[in-house]
């Protein structure tokens, strides 16, 4: 059974293309809400639940929160593999931030990796909102993934990286 976002209730909820703009955990600047530090976000959820809805050909979307977990599921599948091969926290590390430095794409563009799950945006500031919120969410999940991909002695998480090669939905993504 595929697990879902438990953020089914988007009451209140600023969106942008049919992303949920949910709080986070996070001190990066950017304009998702902030989240008490003691509740889950949807990071914590997508890390959690990686390993298992990895597995999936299909997913069974119920509310909106669960389009931006498969969004994440994607992304931590291509940080992963970005991380394969890296034997350091220092080399995984500089393998991450490569990656966030890389272009952010919006529905409609080159490069958007779920073309059909996401409206395009209706005008030139939604899609700057969602590159801006896509941008941080994907900072937040990529510190937190080192923490998981890595042990506390800086070596690889065998249990984590192995999952690198799995592919979510049976699509292959870039690397």
């Amino acid at each position: 059974m595929v697990y879902h976002s438990s953020f089914v209730d988007d009451e209140g909820i600023t969106k942008a293309c049919g992303f949920p703009l949910l709080p986070l955990k996070s001190h990066i600047k950017g304009p998702a809400p902030v989240s008490d530090l003691d509740r889950t976000d949807i990071v914590d959820e997508a890390i959690t639940f990686f390993r298992a809805n990895v597995f999936f050909r299909n997913f069974d979307v119920k509310s909106s929160a669960d389009k931006l977990l498969i969004y994440l599921t994607f992304y931590i599948n291509v940080a992963l593999k970005r991380l394969e091969g890296r034997r350091t926290l220092a080399e995984g590390t500089k393998a991450i931030i490569n990656l966030g430095l890389e272009k952010v794409p919006v529905p409609g563009e080159p490069g958007f990796p779920l073309p059909g799950l996401f409206p395009v945006p209706q005008s030139d500031e939604e899609a700057e909102l969602l590159r801006n919120y896509l941008r941080q969410i994907r900072e937040e999940a990529s510190g937190r993934l080192l923490s998981v991909a890595y042990k506390s002695n800086g070596t690889p998480n065998k249990w984590w990286l192995a999952f690198a090669k799995r592919k979510f939905m049976n699509i292959i993504l870039p690397s």
